[in-house]
């Protein structure tokens, strides 16, 4: 009789974190892992590659170093579809993949919101690739300047006002100082934007602690335009509504970060879902299909409290991976699954290397140097949790005095 095959579809926080922790637990069965890329990436610190202050490697490692690979076998393919109904899944190069039970854990994409020009005339931070490619054309146009006289390359636009928008500001205006130094041009002449559809910034915070991470922004040269909405971007230009007139702003380097929505291959897998997420059961599987586990970035998971499903986020994608690792190993072994229970630690954001905020467990806010502190150190529970000790001695932050 033939063990049976779960497949685990993503390596990013929770399909990698499932993988590492179904096979601790001596299960009898064959665990596949599927990830386009063959290694996984801290995707909570792309805005760092996208700025340039670190390189991909830092937020990179190989997906076989961290996984028992006698236990779990690692195909390196990208899914194209799921057939739920035959239990198979398409994947480009290697055909079909049968499967007993399945994990989707796909990741997200960048959520244009139908917004005309947003493909063709932005740079998305969505993973190593693109914020690879924002770094090479924000240090080309700068560097451009010294020949070209012209201030749009010296413009800046950035779309959104999230985590990431805020925590790539941080980022580049660190940076840029110091390199009008190295490639001779002026300070004065750099134009930051950050246009925001929402009428406040930084919701997730308490107004106290929000301020003072828009008061920093704001005293290190970014402009923000709040409650105007993008409708188009053009080549070299962001268009917005502002008090019911459309505006424009011009710059040569348009990052867009306004959004992110889940993979499209769950949509085109046939899945009841709402921008690539699929509202899960409390055991995170999905209903009608007690062999599929959906989680990380393409579920939803109903937060009683507010009434309204969890932000996904990182911290709750790697305690997802742990659920669904606990429930297919009870599955495997004929006992009940259990459902999936959810406290946040608390959120917190990195304006720059040296100054972060947030509010921690308790509800204490921390701030100012003291926050980076405290980003750091969750980058390095993320690291040991989806990697190894090794893992984060080669990759964690321990630059708290830089």
């Amino acid at each position: 009789m033939s063990r049976p095959r779960v497949v685990i579809l993503g390596a990013g926080y929770a399909g990698l974190k499932t993988a590492k922790e179904l096979s601790k637990k001596n299960v009898e069965a064959d665990i596949v892992l599927v990830n386009k890329n063959d290694y996984h990436y801290e995707s909570t610190q792309l805005h760092e590659v996208a700025a340039g202050t670190e390189p991909a490697s830092k937020i990179t490692f190989n997906i076989v170093d961290v996984i028992d690979t006698k236990k779990v076998e690692f195909i390196k393919d990208t899914v194209v579809k799921v057939e739920k109904d035959d239990k198979k899944v398409l994947l480009e190069n290697n055909g079909e993949l049968s499967y007993d039970y399945l994990v989707m854990a796909l990741g997200f994409e960048s959520e244009t919101f139908g917004i005309p020009g947003v493909d063709e005339f932005s740079l998305p931070l969505v993973n190593i690739k693109t914020a690879e490619a924002a770094q090479a054309h924000l240090d080309k146009m700068l560097s451009n300047y010294q020949q070209s006289k012209n201030e749009l390359d010296l413009s800046i636009v950035v779309c959104g006002a999230g985590f990431t928008s805020i925590e790539y500001l941080g980022e580049i205006t660190n940076r840029i100082p110091k390199l009008a130094k190295t490639m001779n041009f002026p300070m004065d002449k750099v134009k930051i934007t950050c246009i925001e559809a929402m009428p406040t910034l930084l919701p997730m915070f308490s107004e106290k602690l929000g301020q003072f991470g828009i008061d920093v922004l704001k005293k290190r040269g970014v402009t923000f335009k709040v409650g105007t909405p993008i409708k188009e971007i053009k080549e070299n230009t962001v268009v917005y509504e502002e008090n019911g007139e459309l505006k424009e702003v011009h710059a040569h380097t348009i990052i867009w970060t306004t959004g992110v929505k889940g993979s499209h291959v769950v949509g085109e897998s046939g899945f009841a879902e709402r921008r690539g997420r699929v509202m899960v059961e409390k055991d995170l599987r999905v209903e009608g299909y007690p062999d599929i586990f959906m989680i990380g970035d393409v579920s939803a998971v109903m937060d009683e409290e507010s009434g309204r499903p969890f932000p996904t986020t990182a911290q709750i994608a790697i305690k997802q991976g742990e659920a669904a690792a606990n429930n297919l190993a009870r599955l495997l072994n004929n006992q009940p699954t259990e459902a999936f229970t959810f406290k946040s630690l608390g959120t917190v954001a990195s304006i720059g290397n040296n100054v972060g905020m947030g509010q921690i467990l308790g509800g204490k806010e921390v701030k100012g140097y003291m926050g980076s502190i405290v980003k750091k150190s969750i980058i390095n529970k993320s690291l040991l949790d989806v990697g190894t000790a090794g893992t984060l001695l080669k990759k964690g932050r321990f630059d708290y005095y830089h």
